[in-house]
């Protein structure tokens, strides 16, 4: 590698940001750009995202004919797709089966207790793919040394989100044909695009794939990603007026930029499906630590803790242990575990069947 292969490896470890500044990048909207770009990749700016993930990214995004692909039939095909190939291989897959508690015995752990008493003993291991929060909840106290669970408990969250679905009908709206399938919307760059209530981004996923709607209907999703603050809704009850109120005032900012987006002839009030949904929504489906987006850990300043843990034969996976956030981290913080447990020979074989 040299000196010089060495001391650039060591900048890939290092925020985005001082990359940027030795370009001498002075022109606010680029650097609001990258910052907003570095916002969606990993929950953080380019002050603390990682250089080697923006380096990789924008090697990505600029090939020659590059374009950014979606699935036909939007994520659930994905889904679909992963379910597909565990049980092609002998995996099973378990709804409604509620998680109670990881079993510990002779200090390893060799399964989970299921909400409904039933017991699944792991046969090689058993892995997590809770937050690094929420996988605490699931372990008996005194499980782990008290020093990982005080840094997993200091580790810093991001904020949470605030969600709008709608359906509409395309004609009624006066929805053009052209009309694009992503919209990003800004209020405000000098606030920064980590600021509350400045930054949705919005989806109309029957666009490339119509069959997610009825003929001639559209279905959106609009969202503020990560920055909606838990502590707003932290206790309030679902059924209250109160939360109807803050449901309803912290939603228009979601409303007003898909009014921006999708043109004049949109009106709120002839959707007919229209859905909120908050930091408690948010902590309530997808069983997340006060509702948050995942962990906010900036480069140079903390490291991720990474799949292996002190309790023998526990993994973990997900967007807390591997840099960036949500289904990035999660595909390949999932491929690292599986992996780890196979022999490499199993791993080779794999390798040069996908051609590698």
């Amino acid at each position: 590698m040299g000196p010089q292969g060495a001391l650039g490896a060591t900048k890939l470890l290092r925020p985005f940001l001082e990359i940027v500044d030795s370009l001498e990048l002075k022109d606010p909207f680029i650097r609001n750009w990258i910052d907003l770009l570095a916002f969606l990749l990993a929950g953080v700016k380019s002050d603390g995202i990682l250089s080697a993930e923006m380096i990789y990214m924008f090697a990505e995004w600029y090939k020659p004919g590059c374009t950014l692909e979606y699935p036909i039939d939007g994520s659930g095909a994905v889904v679909e797709a992963l379910v597909r190939g565990l049980e092609k291989f002998g995996g099973r897959l378990s709804l409604k089966s509620h998680v109670e508690n990881i079993v510990i015995e002779n200090g390893k752990a060799v399964g989970v207790k299921l909400r409904n008493g039933q017991f699944v003993r792991a046969r090689k291991a058993v892995v997590s793919n809770a937050s690094m929060w929420d996988t605490l909840k699931l372990l008996p106290p005194g499980a782990l040394p008290d020093s990982y669970v005080a840094g997993v408990n200091t580790t810093p969250q991001c904020e949470s989100f605030m969600h709008l679905h709608l359906g509409f009908d395309a004609k009624e709206q006066g929805i053009a044909d052209d009309l694009e399938i992503h919209h990003i919307v800004v209020n405000d760059w000098e606030r920064g695009v980590d600021a509350d209530q400045n930054v949705v981004l919005i989806s109309v996923p029957s666009v490339l794939s119509p069959n997610l709607a009825p003929p001639g209907k559209h279905v959106l999703h609009a969202y503020m990603p990560g920055t909606e603050p838990f502590s707003l809704w932290e206790g309030l009850d679902r059924k209250s007026a109160e939360y109807k109120d803050l449901k309803s005032q912290r939603s228009e900012v979601m409303w007003k930029a898909v009014e921006r987006a999708l043109g004049p002839g949109f009106k709120r009030e002839k959707c007919e499906v229209s859905l909120v949904g908050t930091p408690l929504t948010h902590q309530r489906f997808l069983r997340r630590n006060r509702g948050t987006y995942g962990p906010a850990i900036e480069a140079g300043k903390g490291t991720f803790p990474g799949h292996s843990t002190p309790i023998p034969q526990l993994m973990c996976c997900g967007d807390s242990t591997f840099p960036g956030i949500g289904v990035p981290a999660v595909a390949a913080s999932g491929a690292i575990v599986a992996n780890s447990l196979v022999t490499v020979s199993k791993h080779s074989e794999l390798l040069d069947a996908i051609g590698l």
